[in-house]
C-alpha cells in the first residue's frame, strides 16, 4: 500500500480549477439551498447541496466527463469502457454524446430500470448497455476484462484521478455559494470518488470543516478500510442503497479519504428509507438512496452540529417508482411500525376471529397473511404482517399473544426466517 506523501494528500486546487474550466457548459452549478424545516429540526443550518438537480441528476457527470475529455484523440476514437450502478453510467453516456465517443457500460442486473432508461435516453446510438452481475463489482470484472481485451480506455466511476478532480468541482461551488463559514459537509461514500474531490477542495480552503462521511450501514467499505488502516474487501452488502454499495472502496480513494474524512456514520437502510419517504412528503424532493444517505445521517450527529453551519450533499435524485413499496415497507420495519410473525392458530372453528377480536389492538392492522402451505393449511402456520399506529403498541401485542396461548415466533428480530420467508 502506498502511503501518500504530505505533497500528494490532495488532489490539488489548480487541477480542480482546471477540471472546473473543461466542465463549463456541460454541467449546471447547482444549488446550495438553506432548508427550514430541517434547520429547525435540528438548531442549526442545514444547506443542501442539490446534486439531484443537475443534468443528469446526480454529481457523476463531472468525474465522467472530465475524465473522457482528457484522453487523447486516439484514446476517444478507440472507444470507452465503464461499469455502474447507474449515476456514473449516465455521466459516461452523456459524455459520449457530447464528445462523439463510443462507449461500452456495464451495469448489475439489480439496476432500476428508471436508471438504465436514463443511460439509453442520454447516450443514444453511442453506447451500448451490458447488463451482468448483482453488484457493481460484478459488473465491474466483467467491464474491465473487456477494457483490457479489447484495448479500450476503462472510466473509473471513482477510483481515477481525473475523475476525482471533476467530483471535486462541487466543493468550489459550496465554497463560492456558502456566505457563512462552514463548520460540517456531509458526504456519501459508495467507492469515495466525491468525499476524496470534494474533501480535497475543503482541506485546503476551509481547513477547519470537518468533512463526515457518510455509508450504508449493509455496505460500510470505506469504514472498515479506515478502522484497519488498509483495503478490505466485504463479503456481503446489501446493494439496496444501490448508488453507495460497493464490497471494496479504490487504492486511490482511499489514501485521499484517510487525509481527509474526519468521522465515518453507518446509517441503517432503513432509516435511508424514511428520510426518502419524509424528504418526498415534507420538501417535494426526489431523492435516491445514496442522495438521502447525509440527511438520513443527521439524526445520528444532532447534538454535535448544534447551532452549526452544516451542508448536506444531496447527490442523486435518480428514484425508480417501482421501488416505492419496498421503500415503504423498510421505512414501517425500521420505525417498528411492522412485524411479522409465523402464528400456529389452534385448528378449530372461529380461532382467527379471536385472534382479530382479543389480540389485536384497536390500532393494529393486519397488512398480510399467507400460509405456509399451499396444500394441507392445517398442518402449518400462517405468516402475518401487523402493521402498528404507534411502536410502543407492539409490547401489548406480545402480551394479548401470550395471555391468549398462541403459538408464535417473531420474523423481524430473525434475520435468517426474514430473509427466507419474506
Amino acid at each position: 500500500m502506498k502511503v501518500p506523501t504530505k505533497a500528494s494528500k490532495f488532489i490539488s486546487i489548480e487541477k480542480i480549477y482546471k477540471a472546473r474550466v473543461r466542465l463549463k457548459g456541460v454541467v449546471d452549478h447547482t444549488p446550495l439551498m438553506r432548508n427550514f424545516n430541517l434547520s429547525e429540526n435540528y438548531g442549526c443550518n442545514i444547506f443542501l447541496k442539490r446534486e439531484d438537480l443537475q443534468v443528469v441528476r446526480s454529481y457523476k457527470i463531472r468525474g465522467a466527463y472530465n475524465k473522457m475529455a482528457s484522453l487523447t484523440k486516439e484514446e476517444l476514437e478507440n472507444g470507452i469502457v465503464c461499469a455502474s450502478a447507474g449515476n456514473h453510467a449516465q455521466g459516461v453516456a452523456l459524455a459520449c454524446q457530447k464528445l462523439g465517443v463510443n462507449g461500452k457500460i456495464y451495469m448489475p442486473g439489480t439496476t432500476p430500470k428508471q436508471k438504465i432508461d436514463k443511460v439509453r435516453r442520454f447516450g443514444k446510438e453511442r453506447i451500448e448497455i451490458i447488463l451482468g452481475g448483482d453488484t457493481f463489482d460484478a459488473s465491474y470484472k466483467m467491464a474491465l476484462a473487456d477494457s483490457e481485451k479489447n484495448n479500450k480506455v476503462f472510466v473509473h466511476p471513482f477510483n481515477d484521478k481525473k475523475v476525482i478532480e471533476g467530483q471535486a468541482t462541487v466543493g468550489l461551488e459550496i465554497l463560492e455559494d456558502c456566505e457563512e463559514n462552514i463548520d460540517f459537509v456531509f458526504v456519501a461514500i459508495g467507492g469515495g470518488g466525491l468525499a476524496s474531490g470534494l474533501g480535497s477542495c475543503m482541506k485546503q480552503i476551509s481547513p477547519k470543516t470537518k468533512i463526515i462521511g457518510v455509508e450504508p450501514k449493509g455496505a460500510a467499505a470505506m469504514y472498515e478500510a479506515l478502522q484497519k488502516n488498509e483495503l478490505v474487501t466485504l463479503e456481503k452488502i446489501d446493494p439496496f442503497v444501490d448508488g453507495a454499495a460497493v464490497q471494496r472502496v479504490g487504492e486511490t480513494t482511499f489514501n485521499y479519504c484517510r487525509n481527509i474524512i474526519d468521522d465515518m456514520i453507518l446509517v441503517p437502510e432503513g432509516k435511508v428509507c424514511s428520510t426518502i419517504l419524509q424528504l418526498y412528503n415534507e420538501e417535494a424532493i426526489v431523492a435516491e438512496p445514496a442522495g438521502a444517505l447525509t440527511i438520513a445521517a443527521l439524526d445520528f450527529y444532532k447534538e454535535k452540529i448544534k447551532g452549526k453551519n452544516v451542508v448536506c450533499v444531496v447527490s442523486g435524485g435518480n428514484n425508480d417508482i417501482t421501488r416505492t413499496e419496498e421503500i415503504k415497507e423498510r421505512s414501517l420495519l425500521y420505525e417498528g411500525l411492522k412485524h411479522y410473525f409465523l402464528i400456529r392458530f389452534p385448528q378449530r372453528a372461529g380461532a382467527l376471529r379471536e385472534f382479530l377480536n382479543n389480540v389485536l389492538g384497536p390500532d393494529d392492522d393486519i397488512t398480510h397473511f399467507e400460509y405456509t402451505k399451499k396444500t394441507n393449511r392445517d398442518a402449518g402456520p400462517a405468516m402475518v404482517g401487523i402493521e402498528l399506529k404507534d411502536p410502543k403498541d407492539y409490547d401489548g401485542l406480545i402480551e394479548r399473544m401470550k395471555k391468549h396461548e398462541i403459538k408464535f415466533q417473531t420474523l423481524t428480530d430473525n434475520p435468517t426466517l426474514f430473509e427466507l420467508l419474506i
